[in-house]
């Protein structure tokens, strides 16, 4: 028998208009390609602008899961149980022609499930960029800034054996950095000290080398790049995995069709059903999102 809070969510989402009917589509062979860019908060946005850059031609749904954000304080199988349930409920009212996973904790854990029970359904995953990192660098010395649930795992390990072996790779995991870039997209005031406390370790000085190159290796990071470079302690460069996110997406949908960009510029949705505040919708206007409050997932998990 459902809970009281599943049969809530259920009724809370019949009562509205189906995402696909929101976002006005006609018969699916002629609408734009429609890619569903899904994360646990507002990091995958990161990942949205690169893909629109690449290609406007896409319609976008974007999927917060804010219902259990931050995603490193759920266990494998919980977090893995999470994004199945979600993701059921996403693909079956969007209707996406492919979905971008723009989180590296969920990628590492619920892409194989997720591609065994969608197998004509392409799903773009979220790697560290590590081996273009190693590969660009002329120092040696090169950091992967990460939660730390990503640094513990033997997948992160795996691609620095496998791409880096000749660099040393120092491995920094912060519990914190992807909730403060999360603040400051819903425009809240966040110390530069706290910054810095978190991005410090990525900084190593060995025999006059110094590390030249970061791994960006959680979406949210990318968001706040701006102020991760303003309080380096020396320049670097950050690598942000989004731009190969959107070449692959790009090789998957193939040639864009002819005719304007989309009608609608892009759907967002929050799992929790409430509205963001006044600073979020403000920002998800500058990614061209419209919030959609008409598909509820439910509440957050135990």
């Amino acid at each position: 028998m459902a809970s009281a809070n599943e049969q809530a969510g259920d009724e809370r989402g019949e009562a509205g208009l189906s995402l696909v009917a929101e976002l006005g589509a006609d018969a699916a062979a002629a609408r734009a390609p429609r890619a569903l860019v899904f994360d646990s908060g507002l990091g995958g946005l990161s990942v949205l602008a690169e893909v629109r850059r690449l290609r406007p031609d896409v319609e976008i749904v974007y999927a917060a899961d804010d219902a259990a954000f931050p995603y490193g304080r759920l266990g494998e199988a919980a977090l893995v149980a999470r994004v199945e349930t979600v993701m059921a409920r996403l693909i079956r009212e969007a209707e996406p022609d492919v979905v971008v996973i723009a989180c590296s904790t969920a990628s590492t854990l619920a892409l194989p499930p997720l591609r065994a029970a969608y197998p004509r359904l392409p799903f773009v995953g979220t790697v560290p960029a590590i081996k273009p990192a190693a590969a660009a660098s002329r120092s040696g010395l090169i950091s992967v800034l990460a939660t730390r649930g990503t640094v513990a795992r033997d997948y992160t390990h795996a691609l620095v054996r496998d791409h880096a072996a000749g660099c040393e790779v120092t491995l920094v995991g912060s519990s914190l950095l992807a909730v403060i870039a999360e603040r400051v997209m819903r425009g809240e005031a966040v110390e530069d000290s706290a910054i810095a406390r978190e991005i410090a370790p990525c900084f190593v000085e060995r025999e006059g080398r110094r590390t030249d190159h970061v791994v960006l290796a959680c979406t949210h990071f990318p968001l706040i790049v701006d102020r991760l470079e303003r309080l380096s302690p020396w320049p670097v460069s950050f690598v942000d995995p989004a731009p190969a996110i959107a070449r692959r997406l790009d090789a998957l949908i193939g040639a864009a069709r002819p005719g304007p960009p989309p009608a609608h510029g892009g759907a967002a949705i929050f799992t929790s059903g409430e509205a963001p505040q006044p600073a979020v919708q403000k920002t998800l206007r500058r990614y061209g999102l419209t919030f959609t409050p008409t598909a509820i997932i439910g509440s957050a998990p135990a």
